[in-house]
């Protein structure tokens, strides 16, 4: 299987700063034990990112020089960019607008889900089109754990970014049914994979277990 060579993903992630990350699952981990499933995550993510061999990108929100996030993710040589935005959704944009100037289709990513694969990265590219210029792969609680643009005429891209992104109530269970009812009413067709889980709380930490037994 052969990733598009007009693709790009661009992972989304922190530094791995103990307090600052993963932190409901300090309960459970504690600040380091959080920190570090976080780098586990991102570690694997990243491996499946460049099984695809497409060309990808790390997108920071933190210090991009941080030691620990380089140490973790040294060996893959991904171009490093900040994020720059007021919240996610300004953030997720600006990183897509920026990707879309040079590739037609893109992938954007977190690094919280350890049961997204090669396969649905490679499904996911193979959706966009002019026809279908948004795909998303829900998450199990309400959100999303993929979003992909296709390049679209400068106003229909500008129509789409503003219809998912702006003023969305992210880090919530509503944020995919917000998001398809933008959407519709913008007259924008996606397309949707079968929804995946991510880690955030401390219950997924047993259904993480059972998945890498």
């Amino acid at each position: 299987m052969v990733f598009p060579a007009d693709g790009h993903i661009a992972v989304f992630t922190k530094p791995p700063v103990p307090g600052l990350v993963k932190t409901r699952l300090i309960a459970a981990l504690g600040a380091h034990g959080a920190a570090a499933m976080h780098e586990h995550l991102l570690v694997r993510t990243l491996r499946t990112v460049t099984g695809t061999g497409a060309s990808a990108s790390l997108w920071i929100a933190g210090d991009a020089a941080d030691a620990a996030l380089r140490a973790c993710t040294d060996e893959f040589a991904l171009p490093v960019h900040r994020q720059t935005g007021d919240d996610l959704g300004q953030r997720m944009a600006a990183a897509l607008r920026a990707s879309l100037g040079t590739y037609r289709r893109v992938l954007l990513i977190g690094s919280d889900c350890p049961v997204l694969t090669t396969a649905h990265l490679h499904e996911a590219a193979d959706r966009l089109d002019h026809d279908t210029p948004a795909v998303f792969i829900p998450a199990e609680d309400g959100g999303y754990v993929l979003v992909g643009v296709f390049a679209t005429p400068d106003e229909h891209l500008a129509t789409l970014l503003h219809a998912a992104f702006h003023n969305i109530p992210w880090s919530t269970e509503h944020v995919m049914r917000i998001t398809r009812e933008r959407l519709a009413a913008a007259r924008i067709h996606w397309a949707e994979l079968p929804p995946l889980w991510d880690i955030d709380r401390p219950e997924d930490l047993t259904r993480l277990r059972d998945t890498l037994r």
